[in-house]
């Protein structure tokens, strides 16, 4: 019964024009702060493209100078790198200390080539193969190519030769002959295959356990500083990166400096463009609030008189919450579908550059939640005046 009483004062005393202005505010607001969001998710995969790192790692060598032994880093310099504010950590690229050949005997044709390999920490990888492990036992070795001796077998070696080309599904399924030579002369013959690719690793990667098991047993016997380390920072495309790299002769691999800026650029006008948001629905935050405030001062006597016959603050305050759920859902609704449809103008340029875009319903859920957050606050607002005024 009481219900039905506040629910017909609200429906009487309702201001029309203020609902109007909140629903129109909290749509604009809520929808530039989604809009942000979901152009953001959309936009980092040009620069997600990478199986093996992610755009929160450097790849870092020291620019090269006549005198070779400058190549290494030192442990100041890696202290001094570690130190910074914007490196989360670091790990060392460990270069092979023995000679290594790859072959392949693909259509009919062999092929062998001197080879080199590195490892990093596994925990530098964003993306690990699924394969990515070393057992002396069976003597499989993964490989992790750059895209860079893909290309240049494609467009190069292939043409010149006659072969056929290759796509990155393909060459995975070929098998690889590596062969080890120590320092005696004795060889060893393993098996490999192609695990991955990278974009930004320029080298050809293998596991740690076979580069700890082949160096102890083929290698040279020297344990030289690392010449390269990757780098994973917490803030990419800091200024700050780019100053430390010329005050110290440092160089990054790639094209990372470039994208980590334009990564950092596009947070820097996603926060901003989401600020703008957010005070937009804060404002429009004041207005439901002034709204229900002025409906609870109209209804004053006919609410004292309801409570004076009986009836609880809790009983008198559910019409209050059903309007303002029912208000904030419609707004999130609408502002769901804003978001699809200012978002597809944006796909359709990523499309053209091959950039997949993200799925939306994490987008979805963060303006559920906050509007949530929004209608408990008011909630919890009309309440509190509701136990106190009346």
């Amino acid at each position: 019964m009481s219900c039905t009483l506040v629910t017909r004062l609200l429906r009487r005393y309702v201001s029309v024009a203020q609902t109007a202005g909140y629903i129109i505010a909290a749509l604009v607001g809520l929808s530039i702060v989604l809009s942000a969001v979901q152009f953001y998710r959309d936009a980092s995969g040009l620069f997600d493209s990478d199986t093996a790192m992610g755009r929160d790692y450097l790849v870092l060598s020291k620019q090269i100078g006549l005198n070779k032994r400058d190549a290494s880093f030192t442990a100041e310099e890696l202290a001094s790198l570690e130190s910074q504010p914007w490196v989360d950590s670091i790990g060392a690229f460990t270069a092979s200390r023995f000679r290594a050949s790859i072959g392949v005997d693909f259509a009919g044709k062999g092929m062998t080539t001197e080879a080199f390999f590195e490892s990093i920490p596994d925990e530098f990888f964003d993306r690990l193969p699924d394969d990515w492990h070393f057992s002396p036992a069976t003597g499989e070795v993964p490989i992790v190519l750059s895209r860079d001796y893909l290309a240049l077998y494609n467009f190069g070696f292939a043409a010149s030769r006659g072969l056929p080309t290759l796509r990155e599904s393909e060459i995975g399924l070929i098998p690889l002959v590596i062969t080890l030579t120590d320092r005696n002369g004795s060889r060893v013959r393993m098996r490999g295959h192609v695990a991955g690719f990278s974009s930004r690793i320029n080298t050809i990667a293998v596991p740690e356990e076979f580069m700890k098991w082949a160096n102890d047993n083929f290698g040279n016997g020297a344990d030289a500083m690392p010449a390269r380390v990757v780098v994973r920072v917490n803030t990419p495309g800091d200024p700050a990166i780019n100053t430390y790299m010329e005050r110290n002769g440092l160089e990054i691999a790639g094209d990372k400096a470039d994208n980590s800026t334009a990564a950092y650029f596009l947070r820097v006008a996603t926060a901003a463009v989401s600020a703008i948001g957010a005070v937009i629905s804060a404002l429009a935050l004041f207005i439901l609030l002034l709204s229900m405030y002025l409906l609870l001062q109209k209804n004053r006597d006919k609410l004292h008189q309801m409570m004076l016959l009986g009836y609880s603050p809790t009983q008198v305050s559910v019409p209050y919450v059903i309007f303002i759920v029912v208000v904030n859902a419609a707004v999130w609704i609408l502002a769901c579908a804003a978001t699809a449809l200012v978002s597809t103008l944006w796909r359709k340029a990523l499309a053209t550059l091959s950039v997949a875009p993200a799925g939306m319903w994490p987008t979805l859920l963060a303006g559920a939640g906050i509007m949530c957050v929004l209608s408990v606050v008011c909630i919890i607002a009309v309440r509190t005046t509701i136990r106190k005024d009346f």
